[in-house]
């Protein structure tokens, strides 16, 4: 396991992104542009590139540009002059002159408004801002740290998004990993989660039999980390210094093929046979060098997949059902690992 700036992970998408923001962190005003879905914790890898830089003494200040009202969002970036408009009885500074000397981190940036966008482009081109009401530059030197689940690039095509401050912003593009392609990291995090909540509330320690935390692993986490975090809390809270079986999950996370071998009756179809295809989780022997946890994981779905479409008679959608995944998901899955014929 590798920790990184309140990050942990032993994946090696990881240990590439750490890598990298080490590498980006330590040049101090390059513009970066993060990209990924959710809940991946994009805003902990722009405080891990400030933490780690030569701005690391100065402000950390995040904006998430689609919270803010788009009439309030100008103001709250570049500040105001007393009189600047109705109830403006004093000055104001904005938050890119509080980040001066530090790191502005614009989160949802695709969000922002075609006008504000131009402002934001003189930030990066002039390294001044104009409060509201104001006639006069201020000087700033603030890094810009961008991040977004939207696609710029389409967005750009279609016009909603100038291309001139997509190239200002993405000179360093950085890609969050979805939970769903580090799955070798969900028993790192979960036992992170448990620890966390566990000590934080004076709770017992629950347990996670190995069915249960396999058929975490299985799921695809649309929501990535923060949907971990919110269901390891929701089940130390149910479960305080209990066993977590299949049974105490909420029936989303119950990876089917695992629930009809380890809970016979409860599949849509009963019998005699019903989990006999897949009856455990994958086993190997643990050699000096240990062993190759994603082909393990990867052998298991292969498993999962088989099983299912067995079951829905080669029925795509249905066997996408059974495993709790989007249909284009199961597709994608089935063309990459070759399971067609």
């Amino acid at each position: 396991m590798k920790s990184f700036s309140g990050m942990i992970g032993r994946s090696a998408q990881m240990c590439e992104l750490f890598d990298l923001i080490e590498c980006v962190a330590e040049e101090g005003d390059s513009t970066i542009l993060i990209h990924g879905e959710s809940g991946t914790g994009k805003e902990l890898i722009a405080r891990a590139v400030h933490n780690n830089s030569p701005r690391r003494k100065a402000n950390f200040v995040p904006v998430n540009c689609a919270a803010i009202p788009d009439e309030l969002l100008e103001s709250e970036l570049f500040g105001y002059v007393k009189g600047a408009f109705t109830g403006a009885q004093q000055a104001k500074i904005g938050r890119v002159q509080y980040a001066d000397g530090g790191t502005l981190f614009l989160d949802e940036i695709g969000d922002m408004k075609p006008n504000l966008q131009s402002k934001l482009l003189r930030v990066l081109q002039e390294r001044e801002i104009e409060p509201v009401g104001s006639v006069k530059a201020t000087k700033i030197n603030v890094r810009v740290i961008a991040a977004t689940h939207q696609n710029l690039e389409k967005l750009v095509a279609e016009g909603r998004f100038r291309e001139d401050l997509y190239y200002r912003l993405a000179v360093i593009p950085i890609d969050a990993p979805a939970l769903r392609e580090r799955r070798d990291d969900i028993p790192l995090l979960i036992d992170l989660f448990i620890n966390t909540f566990c000590r934080r509330q004076g709770d017992q320690t629950p347990r996670f039999e190995e069915v249960s935390l396999q058929s975490l692993i299985a799921y695809d986490w649309p929501g990535n980390v923060r949907e971990l975090e919110n269901l390891i809390q929701r089940l130390v809270i149910l479960n305080r210094g209990k066993t977590i079986g299949l049974k105490e999950l909420p029936l989303k996370y119950r990876c089917e093929s695992l629930v009809e071998a380890q809970i016979p009756g409860e599949g849509p179809e009963t019998g005699p046979s019903v989990g006999a295809e897949v009856t455990s989780p994958p086993t190997a022997e643990w050699g000096e060098n240990g062993l190759d946890f994603n082909l393990l994981i990867s052998d298991f779905e292969d498993q999962l997949i088989m099983h299912a479409l067995r079951r829905s008679g080669g029925n795509k959608k249905e066997a996408a059902k059974r495993l709790n995944l989007k249909r284009t998901t199961l597709i994608e899955k089935i063309k990459k690992k070759q399971l067609e014929a």
